[in-house]
């Protein structure tokens, strides 16, 4: 279970996971150390699975984005397209839907002439994509991958999370 520490901890990291353990246990007025045990054991329990830095992708000359709905021809339940599409270093996500197509690709690249090679050489080589339907983002709005910790949370097994 998670309890109301754990989930300001979480929310805490969420907001910037740099952030020292003494200033996390300063702000939830527990000693650091405590802190610090909280921290390893959700990581331990695969709570926290990693931490990242946010880049600025314009000045990466990353700043187009774009939605690739994919449909695809291969068994019920099979991922394999979907394992090839995620290998690709464009593409930040990679989601199974329910619907006439079978994934949502979230793309990221310089601009619709790197879109366009993308899509026709690198999603192309994919001989199960059946066809390709593609929204290009004009502006973000929001764009995070924090979501609200649920107040008694309960972890998954280990097995659950990786299958």
């Amino acid at each position: 279970m998670i309890d109301d520490i754990d989930r300001q901890i979480l929310t805490i990291l969420q907001e910037n996971a740099r952030t020292p353990s003494a200033e996390v246990a300063r702000r939830i007025g527990m000693a650091a150390s405590a802190i610090h045990e909280r921290i390893r054991k959700l990581e331990e329990r695969g709570i926290i699975e990693g931490y990242t830095a946010k880049l600025n992708a314009k000045a990466l000359e990353r700043g187009l984005v774009a939605f690739v709905f994919v449909r695809a021809e291969e068994p019920l339940c099979s991922l394999e397209t979907g394992e090839r599409l995620a290998a690709i270093p464009e593409v930040q996500e990679v989601h199974h839907v329910a619907g006439e197509d079978c994934y949502l690709v979230k793309v990221r690249v310089a601009d619709t002439e790197a879109l366009q090679e993308l899509l026709r050489t690198r999603f192309g080589s994919v001989e199960s994509v059946k066809s390709t339907r593609t929204t290009i983002v004009l502006g973000t709005v929001k764009e995070t991958s924090a979501f609200p910790v649920p107040a008694g949370a309960e972890a998954m097994p280990e097995e659950a999370v990786h299958g």
